[in-house]
C-alpha cells in the first residue's frame, strides 16, 4: 500500500521508518506541507494518506482525496476534531486513530505544568541565569489540600486525577458526561456540573476531547465562575479555550480598548492567578516550525506570550 504523509516533521521521518522497516507491503511517500485543499493534490496515486492535528480534513478536502483514489486516513493523533467524519463515511474512506498515546505522559506534563506555575520554575530559572538571586514575586502555594478540578476524564484524565489526588494529597473532583468506572479508585469525585465544579477549584485542568459541544467551553460565563487567584492548564485542544475570553480576564482593564467585542463589565484584574498552555487555539501557523525569525502576526497570540502570568509550550506534552 502506498501512503502519503503530510506534514512530515524529522520525528516522523524517524519513527514512521523504523516501523516500515519491520513490516512489508507498505511504501511511504513524505511530504513537507499540511493537507488542505491545496495541496490534496499531492496524495494523487495513493490509497492512504497520513495525517496530523493541524492538516485540514474537511468535506472540501474529502471530496478531492476521493477524486484522487484516497480509500483510508490514518490519524498521527488521538483527535480528530480535524476531520469531517460524516463526510469520510458518505465518501466511503475510512478514518483510523490513535486510540490512546503515552497517556502517562500527557498527565504527567500535566502536573508538571501546574508545579511549574505554582511555583515559578520558568522564573527562577530565568533569574539564576542572570544573577537575580531575589525571591520577590516567587512566593508560590502548596498543592497538599487544593481542590483540583478534571474537566475530562478519559485515561489521561484519570491518570492526572490519580498523580494529583495519591502523589500530592490534592482533593481531585471532577465533571464528565462520561464518567469513568476508574475514576473513584484513584481518588476522583466526580460533581453533577459543571458550574459546580468551577466555583470549588483553586486549579482546572482540561483532559476534554474537542467536540462542537466543549468547543469554548472556557469562556466569559465559564471563567467568571472560577475563584479568584485560579490555576487554568489546557494539555488537550486549544479550542477549548476562547482566548479573548482567557485575556479579559487575565489582564488589567487599561486594555480593554484593545479588544472592542465583548462585555468588559466583568472583568476583574489578576481574576487568573497563572495560565499553563501546551495547545493554542489557532497554532497551526506557528506550532511545529521555527518562526523565531519570524514576527508573530497574531496579536492575540503575542499578548498571551507577553503576560507574566502564562507559560505556554508547543505541543510537547506527548513527546516522550
Amino acid at each position: 500500500m502506498k501512503v502519503a504523509v503530510f506534514g512530515t516533521r524529522k520525528y516522523d521521518l524517524d519513527s514512521l521508518n523504523a516501523a516500515v522497516n519491520a513490516t512489508t507491503g507498505i511504501e511511504l511517500k513524505f511530504i513537507d506541507p499540511s493537507l488542505d485543499v491545496t495541496t490534496s493534490l499531492l496524495a494523487e496515486g495513493y490509497q492512504a494518506i497520513s495525517i496530523f492535528v493541524n492538516d485540514i480534513c474537511d468535506e472540501n478536502v474529502l471530496q478531492e482525496l476521493h477524486k484522487h483514489g484516497v480509500k483510508y486516513i490514518a490519524l498521527r493523533c488521538a483527535g480528530y476534531n480535524n476531520v469531517d467524519l460524516a463526510a469520510a463515511a458518505k465518501l466511503g474512506i475510512k478514518v483510523a486513530r490513535v486510540p490512546s498515546y503515552a497517556p502517562e505522559a500527557v498527565a504527567e506534563f500535566a502536573v508538571g505544568m501546574i508545579m511549574t506555575v505554582v511555583r515559578k520554575y520558568h522564573k527562577s530559572f530565568l533569574r539564576v541565569r542572570e544573577g537575580n538571586f531575589l525571591l520577590d514575586g516567587l512566593m508560590g502555594f502548596n498543592l497538599a489540600g487544593k481542590t483540583v478540578g478534571l474537566i475530562g476524564t478519559g485515561k489521561i484524565g484519570v491518570i492526572t486525577g490519580r498523580i494529583l489526588a495519591k502523589g500530592f494529597c490534592c482533593n481531585v473532583i471532577a465533571y464528565d458526561p462520561y464518567p469513568s468506572p476508574e475514576a473513584a479508585e484513584n481518588g476522583i469525585k466526580y460533581l453533577d456540573t459543571l458550574e459546580e465544579l468551577l466555583g470549588q477549584c483553586d486549579i482546572v485542568s482540561l483532559h476534554c476531547p474537542l467536540t462542537p459541544q466543549t468547543r469554548y467551553i472556557i469562556n466569559d460565563d465559564t471563567l467568571a465562575m472560577m475563584k479568584p487567584g485560579v490555576v487554568l492548564i489546557n494539555t488537550s485542544r486549544g479550542g477549548l479555550i476562547d482566548s479573548y475570553s482567557l485575556i479579559r480576564y487575565a489582564v488589567n482593564a487599561l486594555f480593554q480598548n484593545d479588544f472592542p467585542h465583548g462585555d468588559f463589565s466583568a472583568l476583574k484584574s489578576g481574576h487568573i492567578g497563572a495560565v499553563g498552555l501546551d495547545v493554542y487555539e489557532r497554532e497551526a501557523e506557528y506550532f511545529f516550525a521555527d518562526s523565531s525569525a519570524k514576527i508573530i502576526h497574531d496579536d492575540v497570540f503575542a499578548r498571551l506570550l507577553s503576560f507574566y502570568n502564562v507559560f505556554m509550550t508547543f505541543v510537547i506534552c506527548s513527546n516522550s
